[in-house]
């Protein structure tokens, strides 16, 4: 390591290169960390936070709640099950637009019966029991909704008033309204809902427990991780990021061996005449290794700090990014990883360097 230190003081300006470049790419991959760790929250969040364990919809439905529709029958197949709540649930996405001077909406409705489990407040079961009308997420708040501003569904006859506010999320990036299981209904299936709705939430109980139930109710069962594919948007978006994160690791890998492989070539003498006074291949090797461990990690440190940073700043206002420390952590250890892998591509040159060949040019 003494010579890999050396080195790296002496040729500063030659490593600086390699190292913006690297915390560039380290900037990046943590923007586009904390900006994939933000979509999945505005697109799930609501669903995130409601209280069940697994989400019962109709065959062929891939955890989309459009695609499916229950009844009756399906909810009665688990309310017999011991240890197992089961509830209704309806989920659409609609348009409201203000009777009262605020702001038009496009919303997820959801709807709930008013003694579900998935209403864990005393205030909001009320609210949902009275007259009908809609429970907003609280960010809507923000946007000049007011309690007792009135809106007229799309699709239906009915203009509801806004009864409160409460922590509802987002679903498919749209905030969250609640309103009782009628209601939802009705702005979906007119007069005759004839008990139809999108989803029994299930809380409690095993796969082999809900496995029987599920069979005769002709259903597929997806637990609440599994159910967060069928938000508007998700997959695409979550692979997309997947996706571009993995191409920055790739060229981070090829651009650190490249680098190194050409600084092996301007060392081909000095690492010849190391040879010749004795010095291992492996000692070499791991000398270089070590040049590149410590090169890499500070500058992926310092990148990831700048791109925690510009988040912050960034998170201030609408975009969606949000830190998750796990998954920053995870962007600088794979820096790390890749980086040492793109390293080793100079290996194969260093152990091929003939001791006497370098003297002779040397002399």
């Amino acid at each position: 390591m003494f010579l890999a230190l050396r080195d790296l003081r002496r040729g500063v300006r030659r490593f600086l290169l390699l190292g913006v470049v690297i915390a560039l790419v380290a900037v990046l991959s943590t923007v586009l960390s904390a900006l994939a760790t933000g979509l999945v929250t505005d697109g799930i969040s609501g669903l995130r936070a409601l209280p069940f364990d697994r989400l019962a919809l109709q065959e062929g439905a891939e955890a989309t709640f459009s695609r499916s529709t229950l009844r009756g029958d399906a909810l009665d197949r688990f309310e017999g099950v011991d240890g197992v709540e089961a509830t209704p649930l309806g989920a659409s996405f609609v348009n409201a637009a203000s009777t009262s001077g605020g702001p038009n909406l496009d919303l997820a409705l959801f709807g709930v019966a008013p003694d579900s489990f998935l209403v864990t407040r005393d205030d909001a079961r009320g609210a949902l029991s009275g007259e009908p009308g809609l429970v907003l997420a609280s960010e809507l708040e923000d946007q000049g909704v007011s309690v007792g501003d009135r809106y007229a569904i799309s699709g239906s006859d009915l203009v509801l008033p806004v009864l409160g506010f409460t922590f509802a999320g987002t679903y498919g990036h749209a905030p969250i309204a609640f309103t009782s299981l009628d209601t939802w209904q009705q702005i979906n299936f007119g007069g005759d809902p004839d008990e139809r709705f999108s989803a029994v939430a299930l809380s409690g109980g095993s796969d082999d427990d809900l496995a029987g139930p599920a069979s005769e109710a002709g259903v597929e069962l997806y637990t609440k991780s599994e159910a967060y594919a069928g938000s508007p948007g998700f997959t695409a978006e979550t692979t997309t990021m997947t996706l571009i994160q993995g191409f920055l690791l790739v060229i981070s890998a090829v651009v650190i061996g490249a680098f190194l492989t050409v600084l092996t070539v301007q060392r081909t003498r000095q690492i010849g005449l190391l040879k010749a006074m004795g010095a291992s291949t492996s000692y070499i090797a791991r000398d270089a290794l070590g040049q590149m461990a410590i090169l890499v990690s500070v500058a992926t440190l310092c990148g990831v700090a700048l791109g925690a940073v510009l988040v912050t700043i960034v998170g201030s206002g609408d975009v969606p990014v949000e830190l998750n420390p796990t998954g920053t952590l995870g962007v600088a250890v794979s820096m790390i990883v890749v980086g040492l892998i793109g390293s080793a591509a100079a290996l194969p040159r260093i152990v091929k360097v003939d001791p006497v060949i370098a003297l002779g040019v040397e002399q």
